[in-house]
């Protein structure tokens, strides 16, 4: 993964971005069709733009950053799509884990483990581990995901606990549920991003989205780049973040 390599700690001047951006990467069959392409080649080049938005991120000064790859109701795609679609998921392993790894940066997963063929949950956990004391920016890959399936593992937990006597019912809290989730020491997302100009989180992040701020792009995904990601984050910038309260009060 030369592109994201020797990832710079300084961000570009002037341009402070949110501690975490999400990204819903959305477009890649739209891009192929529009083109004339398969739907494996928008899927192969949305694999460099995620390269290229990796690196952005890192020079940009985001701390974490979440990318929905693969959810867990894209299973129900034509079986030709997923086989490809898994392909690239090993390829993307096996070639840039090591320059990731060299960057310093962090790799997480979150979503459903069981069930996943041997080989993919295994460079999942190879991923991880290799990893894991990295202290660069942290990058959460959303591989067979969904936010109600992770709500509901965590109720799951929860219900272990209430069941073994280490938790009272009466005691569960939003904190509570928020510990269980699949990564519960990755802060909330202050932004999350959609590419394509759909308008929806399609299950995604759910529970964190709370208070995250909502940029839906028109570029597809194989197209997205440094400068849409810098556009995003100014267009972040812009809004007024009060989560439930009143707005700033103007000084006299």
């Amino acid at each position: 993964m030369s592109e994201a390599a020797a990832v710079p700690a300084a961000a570009t001047p002037g341009l402070k971005a949110p501690r975490h951006v999400a990204i819903i990467m959305d477009g890649n069959g739209r891009w192929a069709a529009a083109r004339g392409f398969p739907r494996a080649e928008g899927h192969r080049r949305g694999v460099e733009a995620l390269r290229k938005t990796v690196r952005a991120a890192g020079e940009l000064g985001v701390k974490f950053l979440t990318i929905f790859s693969f959810s867990s109701e894209n299973w129900s795609r034509p079986a030709s799509e997923v086989f490809e679609l898994m392909g690239l998921l090993r390829r993307f392993i096996r070639n840039d884990l090591a320059d990731l790894h060299r960057s310093g940066v962090k790799v997480r997963i979150i979503g459903e483990r069981n069930g996943l063929a041997p080989d993919i949950a295994s460079l999942l956990d190879e991923a991880e581990q290799l990893t894991r004391n990295n202290d660069g920016l942290v990058l959460v890959v959303a591989f067979n995901y969904g936010a109600r399936q992770e709500i509901a593992r965590a109720m799951a937990r929860i219900a272990q606990e209430v069941a073994a006597g280490r938790l009272a019912a009466d005691k569960v809290t939003d904190q509570t549920i928020s510990l269980h989730l699949d990564a519960p020491d990755v802060p909330d997302p202050d932004l999350i991003i959609r590419t394509s100009g759909e308008q929806r989180l399609s299950n995604f992040l759910l529970w964190q989205a709370a208070y995250s701020e909502l940029v839906f792009v028109p570029v597809l995904w194989p197209d997205f780049d440094r400068a849409a990601l810098e556009k995003a984050i100014e267009e972040f910038h812009g809004r007024e973040r009060r989560f439930g309260g009143l707005a700033a009060q103007a000084t006299p």
